[in-house]
């Protein structure tokens, strides 16, 4: 699926009260230096197109976590030490109750982890020229940089910019990566053959992929059969410190259009999760994700929920504007996907007397709802059946 940059049009509206949103939003991208071209050219205000109204459930856009009544992100320990019983059990508890949870011992190295943040901040803060040949709404390039990709339909942007790389199953051109996500000049050894550098971005591919696939192999082993891992997108969020934190977000709540992400963050936080509060009334309220050294964080996405006919839970989750004075917050989230885009995926009941709770989607038709329409709204309410 290609999406040209020219064809961004529906969901916002074009003038109101003499008000252009429509002008601003394309003087925006048009600059294509991104959020952090604001903040590099001094902004002390936001432009109007940032501005969030509060959620239309009431939840407040600052809502703070009560520190009685927070709901634990579960901590899973991949190392092996627990009997393989244990840690299936964790991990489907966590699936079926939060969506969420934090692995730690998963096997990538510290270091690797530690050159992927710091490729992510060295090509936001590098050279604006390699940021504008690479800025594009262009889905079929298979490296691609912007801010917002659904900056023309959602009612308000977001605070961040991001990097965007089809890693698998067809990787791109090594020379088409920025160097700033190839080469760590902190950990490698230097030569003149470049060639001999390992490339930062595909080893920790490869790395994370090894989480996904066990964690998938841990919830069943059906999963890995259907390919759940094959496709996998790297997505490098750089959000820059924002002058006015209470008027935006770094991510606006929604689902991952995927079968499993993993996420890695740094130490600045700001992710929440939206979870049920339980004591009846459908209360909710967010969740923060707390940074945790060394950890990475999985959590379910729209077509695992969608498979497993709701046993496991794909929740809404945003991220808060950065409040710092002048450190970004980095995170590269991996999305992962089956290859075979024209297959169709159905709940499984085998072995249940409970009826499907979706109609049958191919992965190719998800995505490009999810393209379409942008953060807004939850992809999978499209596809549940009426009972």
């Amino acid at each position: 699926m290609s999406t040209a940059a020219g064809s961004a049009d529906a969901g916002v509206a074009a003038t109101t009260g003499g008000y252009d949103r429509r002008r601003e939003l394309q003087a925006f991208d048009d600059t294509r230096l991104g959020v952090k071209g604001l903040v590099d050219a001094g902004v002390t205000a936001i432009p109007a197109i940032f501005h969030h109204a509060p959620d239309d459930d009431g939840l407040d856009l600052k809502a703070a976590c009560d520190d009685n009544d927070t709901a634990t992100i579960p901590v899973i320990d991949l190392s092996g030490a627990a009997p393989r019983e244990d840690v299936v059990a964790r991990v489907r508890a966590a699936t079926e109750a939060v969506g969420f949870f934090q692995v730690v011992n998963h096997g990538v190295p510290d270091e690797l982890m530690a050159a992927m943040l710091a490729g992510v901040r060295r090509f936001n803060e590098g050279p604006v020229e390699a940021k504008q040949r690479l800025y594009t709404r262009d889905t079929a390039y298979k490296v691609r940089f912007s801010s917002n990709f659904d900056l023309f339909q959602s009612p308000a942007a977001n605070w961040r910019d991001t990097l965007f790389v089809d890693l698998a199953p067809a990787p791109p051109r090594p020379e088409d990566l920025p160097d700033a996500v190839r080469y760590d000049p902190n950990t490698r050894i230097h030569t003149l053959d470049v060639r001999m550098i390992p490339d930062v971005m595909m080893e920790y591919g490869d790395a994370v992929t090894k989480v996904a696939v066990r964690v998938l192999e841990l919830l069943a082993d059906r999963l890995r059969e259907m390919g759940c891992a094959q496709r996998l997108n790297v997505v490098s969020h750089y959000y820059p410190p924002c002058p006015e934190p209470d008027l935006t977000l770094g991510t606006t709540r929604h689902t991952d259009p995927a079968f499993l992400t993993v996420l890695l963050q740094d130490g600045v936080g700001g992710l929440q999760v939206l979870l049920d509060r339980g004591g009846g009334g459908g209360r909710r309220s967010w969740v923060d994700v707390p940074p945790l050294p060394g950890a990475l964080i999985v959590n379910i996405g729209d077509f695992l929920q969608l498979v497993s006919n709701d046993r496991f839970r794909s929740v809404e989750h945003r991220v808060l504007a950065n409040s710092s004075r002048d450190t970004p917050r980095l995170s590269v989230a991996c999305f992962f996907n089956p290859d075979d885009r024209a297959r169709l995926y159905d709940p499984i009941t085998e072995g249940s007397s409970d009826p499907p709770l979706f109609r049958g989607v191919m992965v190719q038709e998800f995505i490009a709802l999810f393209y379409g329409k942008g953060l807004q709204g939850r992809p999978l309410d499209y596809f549940r059946l009426q009972h």
